[in-house]
This record gives structure tokens, sequence and C-alpha cells, in this order.
């Protein structure tokens, strides 16, 4: 299933080459700081214990394994992925505290891990821009060890009409602010229009039902603005 402009890759690489100096500020801005809770959240229900590893894929800047490592006071290897090479430069600096990150240019589609290897893998608003998600998700099942669990938190399909209302309204002046910010309109266009064409919350639940994940669930955050995907490789 290719994803909306996604098999378009050298626009993808483009949108971030253009927004990861400023991808932190970016996000504050998009999700009014929200986005900060619903990474906390995600972690809180990953709930990981010391020695558990975790693979972190289109790991931006870093966020998901800060708080890992908040988490638990000596985690154990971390390894952070992501196709874009600015994106990795900014988080390794940004984490230059912490000494067990292993930072890995590539692709969700294609891993250059082991099979599994893993007791956690994490994907926070990347699935979206895969090129294609059955392959992203296949590769997800292939690294988790037996027992592990695979977490998705992205933009979804929101409940309720009247915060749709004004979440869609809210959405057509970001373009502008990233203008303002990063001084490019496009890369926002896309952002936005990436999360409109994306699949709502049971289409996500039924591909990791197909690509073999267990006791599948989501949870819907600030009403189904975003939404966390679990499922456990059994």
């Amino acid at each position: 299933m290719q994803q909306y402009l996604q098999n378009k890759k050298s626009l993808v690489q483009n949108v971030f080459d253009q927004v990861y100096d400023q991808y932190d500020l970016m996000n504050d801005f998009m999700s009014l700081g929200i986005h900060r809770l619903w990474k906390i959240n995600l972690i809180n229900m990953m709930n990981p214990s010391q020695n558990q590893k975790l693979i972190d894929v289109a790991c931006g800047t870093g966020d998901i394994a800060r708080l890992y490592c908040k988490y638990i006071k000596n985690p154990s290897l971390i390894t952070c992925v992501d196709p874009n090479k600015g994106m990795i430069k900014k988080g390794k600096a940004k984490l230059n505290e912490f000494k067990n990150l292993n930072w890995v240019l590539a692709s969700a589609e294609k891993l250059p891990i082991p099979d599994n290897s893993f007791d956690f893998y994490s994907i926070s608003f990347g699935i979206r821009n895969t090129q294609n998600i059955n392959k992203a998700i296949s590769e997800a099942y292939r690294v988790l060890k037996p027992g592990g669990r695979y977490f998705c938190l992205e933009f979804s399909k929101i409940q309720n009409s009247n915060l749709d209302f004004i979440y869609k309204n809210y959405s057509k002046i970001i373009p502008y602010i990233g203008k303002l910010i990063v001084g490019e309109e496009q890369p926002y266009e896309y952002l936005i229009k990436s999360i409109e064409n994306f699949i709502n919350q049971e289409e996500l639940l039924e591909l990791l039902i197909k690509n073999n994940f267990k006791k599948c669930t989501y949870r819907n955050l600030s009403g189904g603005i975003v939404s966390i995907h679990s499922g456990w490789k059994i």
C-alpha cells in the first residue's frame, strides 16, 4: 500500500531537508506543544524496564529515545533510525549527553537490523511518510523479538465533529506559520495533506493484524487527533 505522495521519494526527502533544522520548534507550533504529552503517553504505555532494547524508527531528533532514557535510569542500547541525514545530525547534537544511542540512516521499509533483535519498536509521526506502509509494518515485525511489542503514534481521524472543524481550520494556517519560521510553506502544505489523506484508526489496526501482530489495539488521544496503535509479536 503506497501512501499519499510518499511514492515520490525525492519530494519527501526534500520536505525534511527543508525543515529538520527547525523540526522541534515547528512540532511545538503545529501541536501547540501537545506532541510532548502524546510522546509521554507512548512511553507510559510501553512501560519499559532495564535491559529491554528499543528501536525507534523515523526517530527525527530523538524525542522518544530521550524519554525512554529518562524513564529508565540505565537503559540498554537504543537504536534510532531515520532516513534523513540532517535529522540524525540534529538528534546527535541534541542528545549528545546520552552514550547509549546508536544512530542509523535507513528507511522504515528496509532496516539494516538482524531478525528478532528488539523488545520494543516505536514509530512516531513517521508511518504516514513511508513509501509502503505494509513493508514498514512487516519490517517492524521482523526486527522484534518474539514477545516484543510494536507502538505507532500517528495523526488520526477525529471523532468529534466540532473538534474536527476547529482542527481543520487551524491546520490551514500551519503552512503560513511554517513560512515565518522556516521560510517555506510547501513542506507544511505537504505535511497537512499527508495527515488528511492518511488511513483511519481501524484501517491501521487491520494492517497490523494482516502483518501477523496479535492482541492489536489502539488508543485515541486528544479526541482522535492522534492515536497510539500497539500489537504483540507472539
